[in-house]
């Protein structure tokens, strides 16, 4: 399963607050931000500023394997009206789902499409009800570029920040294998604030020759080219211990 499917909560909150502050610039929109793999539609996301009973029941009756909308939409590039959509409205009508949409008085919506190079299908449905929906779809309908571009943007911010968080446990894990030895990490952690293989030779108590010969297995396990690329990868991996002076 891709990592985007794993729902970490603090980067669907990050994606929650974003879209909330983003879309409040246009009124006050009900929206859900949902992603599929359109090669196994069992694996979706959902994130929205509706109740969380809504999207809870939505998936846990698998709700997008008949839901007009995705059914519209995955033949879709352009964003499109529910209104204006006459698949939607038709198979809306005749749809379990249309119980769903009614309890929480979602009667119409605008859907804007993306299809992503990892066989995704992103959609971005802002829900109006029956009250303020000629008003709300003509701020859509006049705001279509912007909204479109906000989805671009928000769906590489989620899959930015899941492949910040698969690097991050990554360092992690390699950091807790403890590739280096004692010795190795000591000289390597002098050798990461400016000393000299001679200074460190002192410092530790050891031959110049022995310093080499560690740096030497510090290159093969970290698989670099040299000394100074090894000293720069353990800093920016976070592989160096502090050495007890």
């Amino acid at each position: 399963m891709s990592a985007l499917f794993s729902n970490d909560e603090d980067i669907n909150s990050t994606v929650n607050e974003y879209l909330n502050r983003q879309l409040e610039l246009h009124g006050n929109l009900k929206y859900a931000y949902m992603i599929m793999n359109k090669k196994n539609p069992s694996e979706v996301v959902i994130i929205s500023n509706y109740p969380r009973q809504w999207v809870d029941t939505y998936l846990e009756n698998n709700y997008q394997h008949i839901d007009p909308v995705i059914l519209t939409a995955i033949n879709k590039i352009s964003p499109f009206s529910w209104d204006d959509n006459q698949v939607v409205n038709s198979r809306l009508k005749f749809s379990r789902i249309f119980n769903l949409s009614k309890q929480y008085n979602i009667v119409n919506g605008y859907t804007f499409v993306l299809h992503d190079n990892n066989h995704n299908l992103a959609m971005l449905s802002l829900m109006f009800d029956e009250h303020d929906s000629s008003s709300i779809e003509e701020v859509i309908k006049s705001n279509k570029n912007k909204l479109q571009m906000l989805l671009i943007e928000v769906h590489e911010k989620i899959i930015m920040l899941y492949k910040d968080l698969i690097e991050s446990e990554k360092n992690k894990a390699v950091t807790k294998k403890e590739i280096f030895s004692q010795r190795e990490n000591e000289i390597l952690y002098w050798a990461s604030i400016g000393k000299t293989y001679p200074e460190i030779a002192v410092i530790l108590g050891i031959k110049i020759s022995t310093v080499k010969f560690h740096i030497g297995n510090v290159v093969k396990k970290l698989g670099v080219l040299n000394a100074k690329h090894a000293i720069r990868l353990g800093v920016e991996l976070q592989l160096i211990q502090p050495a007890p002076l």
